[in-house]
């Protein structure tokens, strides 16, 4: 084992307080990389297996010590204060469309929360954003230790874009935290706000597998496309955590290759046939 896989490990115990995991658990995959290199992109890719305690990741310095903007993804966290501070009721609850037209005409309506969270409508989590407000919200991302890894996550510019602007960023290893304590309600939240916002991530269905995932797209600095895939797959109650983070030119289609790189991934290790 090498020192870099030992930092690695450190690293992954202090983020995801897994006491039976031992660096031989770590796994490095390189063969996710034509995955990769066929959508012209770059990234890492992290998966968790509970039942085994074991992990495979691709890229495993950008995975641990690469910290990019939370961009949609933050609706988990947003959604989670929200309805802990009675700003958002349940998932059923509407903030009504402002009339300000969008390039996303999923967005141009009265939306529920659910609705919201499926269609990534950044108004209305703007929205949300106000009414929980500055002190609030820091209060919370300081409880659960959000994007915190190298620093507090400090909220300095507006209180409606501070997880699109790049003032926050977080690393690929904390995502997965962060969905790993969700997924068993070990979040400081109550856990009917915990399994109201697991309800909303549940994007497919069916009798051999349940996908669950909130996905994010936003800019760094330098104008280049950062994308986010985080959340679990399970088949026969035996969750899977994941998070795919990638890097490409400002113009690319994020919205089709973050999903279709996933899928790729998944598909290798054998999901989606109910037989894991």
């Amino acid at each position: 084992m090498t020192s870099a896989k030992n930092y690695i490990f450190y690293f992954l115990l202090i983020s995801f307080y897994f006491i039976s995991c031992t660096p031989n658990n770590i796994t490095e995959d390189n063969s996710l990389q034509k995955y990769f290199d066929h959508y012209h992109v770059t990234g890492t890719f992290g998966m968790y297996d509970n039942g085994q305690a074991s992990f495979k990741i691709y890229n495993l310095k950008r995975f641990t010590d690469s910290a990019y903007l939370p961009a949609s993804t933050f609706k988990i966290v947003n959604s989670l204060i929200g309805l802990q501070t009675g700003v958002i009721t349940n998932e059923k609850m509407v903030i009504p469309w402002d009339h300000v037209v969008r390039s996303n005409p999923d967005w141009n309506k009265d939306l529920t929360m659910e609705e919201a969270f499926k269609v990534s409508a950044v108004p209305y989590y703007q929205e949300v954003a106000r009414r929980i407000g500055k002190d609030t919200m820091q209060h919370w991302l300081d409880s659960i230790g959000y994007a915190a890894k190298y620093s507090r996550a400090v909220i300095k510019n507006d209180i409606d874009s501070f997880w699109l602007d790049n003032n926050i960023k977080i690393t690929a290893d904390e995502q997965l935290g962060l969905v790993k304590k969700l997924y068993f309600d070990q979040l400081p939240f109550q856990k009917r706000v915990q399994d109201v916002v697991k309800k909303v991530m549940l994007q497919e269905d069916n009798s051999n597998y349940k996908l669950s995932y909130k996905t994010g797209w936003g800019y760094k600095e330098n104008g280049n496309s950062i994308g986010w895939v985080l959340g679990w797959e399970e088949e026969n109650l035996h969750p899977y955590f994941f998070v795919l983070q990638i890097e490409g030119p400002h113009d690319m289609d994020m919205k089709t290759i973050r999903i279709s790189l996933l899928k790729d991934i998944l598909t290798q290790y054998g999901f989606f046939k109910g037989k894991k």
